[in-house]
């Protein structure tokens, strides 16, 4: 096991915040500094694997406040919203433009575009007349009982 100063300690812990896989850490740590990492040392540094359970309590603040402003602020990705399929069609999409590949690089950004636009979702905004906010109205339910049984004998 490489032995790792506080600095990688914190690079790891907080990609891992991000949901990066320990593969994707491990490579990143020797491309940064140069040091060996192994997947499993890696993965001593998630919180929310049983691996992690003796990871420290700075480590542990450290993991939870990351993964909180990750998921909270996703304007840390350059083609921003839907924060972890974002980030993992940002990475495919800097490979796509270093290989050349325009015609990729061309899918990748509609994808982007369908995905920050909400192409994907089946949210529906309720609004009343006019844009208004929907009527609230509060109904007991003896009167509930009463409406219900009257459409009942209607049919």
């Amino acid at each position: 096991m490489a032995i790792l100063t506080d600095n990688i300690k914190l690079v790891i812990v907080q990609a891992l915040a991000c949901f990066d896989t320990p593969s994707q850490v491990a490579e990143a740590v020797k491309q940064e500094f140069g040091v060996e990492v192994s997947r499993m040392q890696v993965a001593l540094y998630d919180p929310t694997k049983g691996t992690g359970k003796n990871l420290s309590a700075k480590l542990r603040a450290i993991f939870a406040e990351t993964r909180d402003k990750f998921l909270a602020d996703v304007s840390t990705i350059p083609i921003a919203q839907q924060a972890y399929r974002l980030r993992v069609l940002q990475r495919t999409l800097a490979k796509a433009e270093k290989q050349g590949n325009s015609s990729m690089v061309s899918q990748l950004l509609e994808q982007a575009a369908k995905e920050s636009g909400g192409a994907f979702t089946n949210r529906r905004e309720l609004t009343g007349k006019g844009g208004a906010p929907l009527a609230v109205s509060n109904v007991s339910p003896e009167a509930l009982q009463a409406a219900v049984t009257s459409v009942r004998d209607k049919f």
